[in-house]
């Protein structure tokens, strides 16, 4: 066991900060920091970006991939409204709509990765 200088109390052995009071156990007054204005924060991520993804997504929801009936042959039909499909026996590709909020949740989270406010 270890005495923290700072509060007296005794800690186990591996801790480095006093688990009361937050000082460094070897004597230094160094705070671990308790709030994320005390931390240093490398940059945060670009919320135009993120919001832009967003929209993106309800686009790609609202016009999802149509493909033909599981009778006919397999075919494209397009992006049309959710409620208005390309034909009446029309239905929408989980596959390629899977594919298609991947990549754009993907590539908005990089997005606001590389765009970060520094």
């Amino acid at each position: 066991m270890q005495i923290c200088p700072s509060c007296q109390r005794s800690q186990a052995e591996i801790n480095r900060f006093c688990i009361h009071c937050g000082r460094r156990i070897d004597g230094n007054p160094e705070v671990i920091p308790s709030s994320p204005s005390d931390r240093s924060v490398p940059g945060q991520l670009n919320i135009r970006v993120l919001y832009g993804m967003v929209a993106a997504l309800v686009l790609a929801i609202v016009f999802p991939p149509w493909e033909a009936p599981p009778e006919q042959p397999p075919e494209f039909l397009g992006m049309h409204f959710i409620l208005s499909p390309p034909n009446p026996d029309a239905v929408v590709s989980r596959m390629l709509q899977t594919i298609e909020l991947a990549t754009i949740t993907i590539a908005g989270l990089y997005g606001a990765f590389l765009f970060r406010k520094k």
